[in-house]
């Protein structure tokens, strides 16, 4: 399968149909005209105009007044990228690298950039061949782009630095020798071109919106399966009451759950409780709040993904090349500190069922367990949700209130989208192992309720969970239950049409 990089819009569902296919790029025809197109008129731009231009025939950052003679272009644009590449912490995951590639082609594609096509092309043969520069965590301000990020992305591009290839990390001139490559020489403008941008924040963005959906989900699923194992009521799903407060998220939430549970013998029989603690009765409210949000950063993310965020900017129709800040990360710091919020709730109201579940209410043994007492049971695995949540209320502090100047006070406030980004991910994780934590319970007290049964949706999902992970019948070694709950839910996928709609 093939991925044309266009014009048309690139959303998430696309991004996450053509992870999943394994589709190769290519760019269209319209697209490579526009990159050449732009090229061209730079270069003749050079030829005629002997005014300095911003990071084309000049120093960089506060060097911005430093004239560069036409001789020295190519090596101006190769300082830049090895001088800016000092990333240091954690490598970034490859999945993610892999993103930044396909949205640092996408962006250049629009033709304001100024770039060689056979630059685009290469970071397509790098993309295509699962070549994915090794690039750290640490080192992006969010403002005046990914700087450092970007600059280990476009190393290889000149045969420098360090790739994944093959399952190993092996040096990219190796690689490029390997397929008979030759390194980029960077044109004016070039390297400013792939470090100005934001395809590290947008990447890990994107990311994490594709599993925040599919753990939005899971948490609605996980949820109707602890109403059932607490003996819930389903009142507080009925249409009635979210139509009177019709936020979408709230109204989806409540609608799935009744759909999850409907058949089931325990949800339809008499409660002897007129009343379900908020962690269950306020499930709509909780979740649809979050999906809301996600629905927000989406179309942040959307958007910027089908931007072009370098500097400076070439407008061939306008005769202009317009120096301006579209780097500037301050929309997806923002968007990246309200989903590491949004997805740390969901955490919150998970580990209070799972406390629920395991406190010996409504006929459940204490810690869901045979012979509690000679048995800890599930007494622990609450601990551990527990801690995570709270070190999530930590990881959740916004990094978007923060700036520190850099550049000699030319760059004097900056996003820390990057920071945002990382720390959201370390929620997004955390959330997942949170939902691991409470499907474990919720399935072992449902073991409880028999001969009554859940739904025949709810029967059948944990007939196949019970294959990876059995019932607890006496004390063993819990992690490795948590273990493989973990990996049961990242392997069980669920349909575009259903974490979209």
């Amino acid at each position: 399968m093939t991925h044309e990089i266009s014009s048309h819009i690139l959303d998430i569902t696309a991004i996450q149909d053509l992870l999943h296919s394994n589709a190769t790029l290519t760019l269209s025809e319209t697209a490579s005209a526009k990159i050449i197109a732009c090229r061209e008129y730079l270069e003749q731009r050079l030829k005629d105009q002997k005014a300095p231009i911003y990071g084309i025939n000049t120093g960089f950052g506060s060097l911005c007044n430093v004239k560069i003679s036409d001789e020295h272009l190519s090596k101006l644009q190769e300082n830049l990228v090895m001088s800016h590449a000092c990333g240091t912490g954690d490598r970034v995951p490859q999945e993610i690298v892999k993103l930044m590639l396909l949205l640092k082609v996408q962006s250049l594609s629009y033709g304001h950039s100024g770039v060689q096509l056979e630059t685009v092309q290469r970071l397509i043969d790098f993309y295509n061949h699962d070549i994915l520069p090794v690039i750290f965590e640490q080192g992006s301000l969010g403002a005046s782009g990914d700087l450092a990020p970007l600059a280990h992305l476009s190393l290889p591009l000149l045969g420098k630095g360090s790739v994944y290839y093959k399952g190993k990390e092996v040096a990219s001139a190796e690689v490029l020798a390997e397929f008979d490559w030759q390194p980029i020489e960077l044109k004016a403008k070039e390297g400013l071109a792939l470090l100005n941008g934001t395809q590290f924040m947008s990447a890990y963005g994107v990311h994490m919106l594709l599993k925040s959906y599919k753990l939005s989900y899971f948490a609605d699923f996980f949820a109707a399966i602890s109403l059932e194992a607490f003996d819930g009521r389903l009142e507080p799903f009925n249409d009635l009451i979210h139509l009177i407060r019709p936020h979408n998220g709230q109204l989806k939430t409540a609608k799935r759950v009744q759909e999850f549970v409907e058949g089931s013998e325990l949800i339809s029989q008499e409660k002897k409780h007129v009343q379900d603690p908020y962690s269950f009765r306020c499930v709509p409210q909780v979740h649809g709040a979050t999906k809301d949000t996600l629905a927000f950063i989406r179309k942040t993310f959307e958007t910027e993904i089908n931007s072009v965020t370098d500097n400076p900017n070439i407008f061939i129709q306008e005769d202009a090349i317009i120096s301006g800040g579209n780097f500037h990360g301050q929309p997806l710091a923002l968007a990246l500190d309200y989903l590491a919020i949004a997805m740390a709730e969901l955490g919150n109201i998970s580990e209070r069922r799972t406390f629920q579940l395991v406190s010996g209410l409504r006929g459940l043994p204490d810690f869901l367990v045979n012979n509690p007492g000679l048995n800890s049971g599930f007494m622990i695995p609450q601990y551990t949700a527990a801690s995570i949540v709270s070190q999530n209320k930590q990881y959740a502090t916004p990094a978007s209130i923060d700036s520190i100047v850099s550049s000699n006070g030319q760059e004097d406030h900056v996003s820390m989208g990057a920071n945002a980004a990382t720390k959201a991910k370390k929620v997004v994780d955390n959330i997942e192992r949170i939902l691991a934590i409470e499907l474990l319970n919720a399935s072992q007290a449902l073991v409880f309720r028999a001969p009554l049964k859940s739904s025949g949706f709810i029967e059948t999902f944990l007939q196949m969970y019970r294959v990876e992970v059995p019932f607890v019948d006496e004390d063993r070694e819990l992690h490795i239950a948590i273990r493989d709950t973990l990996s049961f839910i990242q392997n069980t996928n669920v349909e575009n049409e259903v974490l979209f709609d």
